[in-house]
């Protein structure tokens, strides 16, 4: 083969033959998008000079051309050295038969009728191409064809109508798995290997190329003799006595099994979720609207069921990604288990049972959707039956692991007449029942969504509470038990609505913290409790300590431990006046990681509390690395230390530990004198509640100590302050 021939292997040539020079523009364009370079000639005379210099691939030939019509051209082409080999595609505004079969008579390939669609032409051109190396290689020699049919998986072959025999190349058998010497190569025989489901199909194809004279292309499945499956794609076409009678067939063969797989695949990265196997939201959507499509035809019932695991972010913190990942594996498994048993309970009266799909639509987040149904009870009945198999033990990487899940259900068309309104609604049902008190299902009610709604307005109505100014803080001071002096203050947060008043921070901080907004409302509240204690400071009173709550998001802020340097000098307040509370949870989380962080906040000079002791799951082991200053006993211990002897035992317990610590306890929630000489006798440090005081604004605070405790003095210079 000539350098000429190896380049343009890599790509191809068509000569485009038409008198229309816009014909030729727009082909070119076409074409050369595609990849392919392209010749042109505006006759038939220059398209045998071109055809001679070139040497294309495929020759894309108009039939009415001045000097010489394409028929003409087609012929005196074919009688060219290199003129055998080439494809010649007939390119005609004509249609009849008469002019197609002369077309084919005068050795064209085949043909394309006029108007050209542009869109597809160069995908027709590549599979020409393509068509035509096969049948180029089939007239070279056995070896080299054998040779390149291996490599390609396609195989040639010959039918004899008369005596019903096949020819086949070496490649076809190979394809089909057989011997040439043990197989009976008869047209039956061959059908006998079509795959049962395809068979029908394949004599039809067969029969209309017999009988109308056209060429087939189609794919189908055959079975091995060892019972493997493969896809292959044939095509054939007929041979015709001078009287029109069919005598026989030619075509191919080739293996597609590998093309085959690689549109599954593609198929299922666009419906499946790729780490369970289960459809993704798209499948999930077209399931469900050719549901509820049916289910408004037949005026039954359709239920979508959404459901979301418990706490599963914190196993993924936990455990890592891996973990996670396989835990939902195996969470899907039972799930599909659960649905498949769920269908022998959720029969109709009428004995029909309902249709069931289980989706994942990302995270830790399914979605069933329920079609057929009668009564809503049935969907009840599933739910239940998931949230069972969802709380089944499972052992992942060694670990013996429990979850539950929540589930809300809507039902068409009870609760929406459309996908988008029912997955909404069972999403709103979904966190009713995490309200409820999780690992339970819901069905929608009209007031979840107006809850929904309500939960929505809060939270953009707290993106503007910091640029309007409506959040504020309160302080509640803290009272040094033997001595009765008030020595600190805990800043908390409230946020005064021009409309709905006072709101607490139990109805605002949860969302705060799911929306991220913790982390900025955090920052203010620092800046502003700092500022304040300075003021006090500043009119003369004796230090006071403040005391700030850093939620868990504000904590694992990776500018945090700056942001309190910068906080503090802004402010000029002396950092043993700060002291940041944190609850157990927060310092219990990568506990590495938080004393690093916790050492970092030690050295600007600053105090480190615990809050809420007690009420987590520190352990001694870990809690005497933390360099703490202070443990909070919470509420719950104190409210009834007079009353119930487990809560005394703990809070002395508490003491005596902070004690071996050398760390400084608070008491919270103190109420009663009975609370307070309990707690002075065993030895507590500090008391914060509502005997002392209730959390008051700062301008109370001030009138507060005057009257109580203080007795102001006279400002004093101190440039430090």
């Amino acid at each position: 083969m000539d350098k000429y021939r190896q380049a343009k292997k890599e790509q191809p040539v068509v000569l485009v033959v038409d008198d229309d020079i816009a014909v030729r523009m727009l082909m070119r364009e076409s074409l050369e998008q595609a990849g392919l370079i392209v010749k042109e000639a505006e006759n038939g005379v220059d398209a045998l000079s071109a055809f001679e210099k070139e040497t294309p691939d495929l020759v894309l030939l108009d039939v009415n051309m001045p000097m010489m019509n394409g028929f003409e051209t087609c012929s005196r082409l074919r009688q060219l050295s290199r003129g055998s080999d080439v494809g010649i595609v007939i390119v005609t505004g004509l249609n009849d038969v008469k002019s197609i079969r002369r077309a084919y008579e005068v050795g064209a390939t085949d043909f394309i009728t006029k108007p050209v669609n542009w869109p597809i032409l160069n995908h027709r051109v590549r599979y020409l191409l393509r068509t035509i190396d096969a049948f180029r290689d089939l007239r070279r020699s056995e070896t080299r064809l054998s040779q390149a049919q291996s490599v390609a998986s396609l195989g040639n072959w010959e039918r004899d109508i008369l005596s019903n025999k096949l020819y086949w190349s070496d490649e076809i058998y190979h394809i089909f798995g057989l011997e040439p010497q043990t197989f009976d190569v008869t047209y039956e025989a061959y059908l006998r290997s079509v795959h049962l489901e395809d068979r029908a199909y394949v004599i039809n194809a067969v029969d209309m190329a017999l009988h109308k004279n056209e060429l087939y292309s189609i794919d189908y499945r055959i079975i091995l003799p060892d019972g493997t499956e493969r896809a292959v794609y044939e095509q054939g076409q007929t041979v015709f006595d001078e009287t029109g009678k069919a005598i026989g067939m030619y075509g191919i063969v080739q293996d597609i099994t590998k093309r085959k797989k690689d549109e599954a695949r593609i198929r299922f990265l666009a419906y499946y979720d790729v780490l369970t196997g289960l459809p993704n939201r798209q499948l999930f959507k077209e399931h469900a609207d050719r549901a509820i499509f049916a289910a408004k035809r037949d005026g039954a019932k359709v239920a979508v069921i959404f459901l979301d695991l418990d706490n599963f972010k914190r196993i993924n913190d936990t455990l890592g990604h891996k973990a996670g990942d396989k835990l939902l594996k195996k969470i899907s498994e039972n799930l599909t288990l659960s649905i498949r048993s769920s269908d022998i309970v959720t029969r109709t009266e009428e004995g029909k049972q309902t249709k069931t799909s289980l989706s994942r639509l990302g995270g830790d987040e399914f979605t069933i959707l329920l079609s057929g149904l009668s009564r809503m009870e049935q969907a009840a009945v599933v739910a239940k039956r998931i949230i069972d198999y969802v709380c089944l033990p499972m052992k992942i990487d060694g670990q013996d692991l429990y979850v539950t899940g929540s589930a809300g259900i809507a039902v068409y068309p009870d609760d929406g007449e459309d996908l988008g309104s029912l997955l909404k609604n069972a999403d709103a049902a979904m966190y009713y029942a995490k309200d409820a008190g999780k690992n339970n299902a819901q069905f929608y009610a009209r007031h979840m969504n107006a809850s929904t709604l309500a939960r929505l307005k809060m939270e953009v109505n707290l993106k503007k509470a910091l640029e309007l100014n409506e959040l504020i803080l309160y302080y509640q001071p803290q009272m040094e038990i033997q001595t009765g002096r008030i020595i600190g203050l805990e800043a908390l947060i409230r946020w005064k609505h021009p409309e709905m008043g006072l709101i607490s921070p139990l109805e605002f901080i949860p969302i705060a913290e799911e929306t991220g907004l913790i982390v900025s409302i955090g920052k203010w509240v620092l800046k502003t409790a700092c500022a304040q204690i300075m003021v006090w400071h500043r009119a003369g009173f004796i230090p006071l300590r403040i005391g700030v709550n850093l939620s868990s998001r504000q904590f694992r802020q990776r500018d945090l431990v700056e942001s309190v340097r910068q906080v503090l000098d802004t402010t000029c307040l002396d950092p043993k006046y700060l002291e940041l509370e944190l609850t157990e949870s927060i310092i219990m989380h990568n506990v590495e990681e938080t004393i690093t962080e916790l050492y970092e906040l030690k050295e600007i000079g600053l105090n480190l509390s615990v809050d809420d002791f007690g009420t987590g799951y520190s352990s001694m082991s870990y809690l005497k690395r933390f360099p703490l200053d202070t443990l909070k006993i919470d509420r719950s211990f104190v409210k009834d230390i007079t009353t119930d002897s487990n809560d005394a035992a703990i809070t002395k317990a508490t003491i005596v530990l902070a004690k071996s610590l050398d760390l400084t306890t608070i008491a919270e929630g103190v109420e009663t004198e009975e609370q307070l000489t309990f707690l002075r006798e065993q030895g507590c440090d500090q008391v914060q509640g509502y005997l002392i005081s209730p959390p008051v604004p700062a301008e109370k605070v001030e009138e507060l100590l005057i009257r109580s405790y203080f007795v102001k003095a006279k400002p004093k210079h101190n440039p430090a302050l």
